[in-house]
């Protein structure tokens, strides 16, 4: 498992102003709270879950499985 950034740096640009702009808090939620901040909780809990693989909500982060090297 690992956490990568966008490879769209068109997108990443744009997120990361609209992130800063918000305080450091996800753009793309309405409420800011500790649980809002980037990287949001709901992506920190998606990380947890071994099943899971994918992106954030606003598509900054995403977690991808990693092959094992033999």
């Amino acid at each position: 498992m690992k956490i990568v950034v966008c490879d769209n740096e068109k997108h990443v640009k744009k997120i990361r102003e609209a992130i800063q702009k918000c305080g450091g808090y996800c753009p793309c939620r309405i409420v800011k709270t500790d649980d809002t901040l980037c990287m949001c909780k709901e992506f920190r809990d998606q990380i947890a879950d071994e099943d899971f693989y994918g992106k954030c909500h606003c598509g900054l982060y995403e977690k991808i499985k990693v092959g094992i090297e033999a």
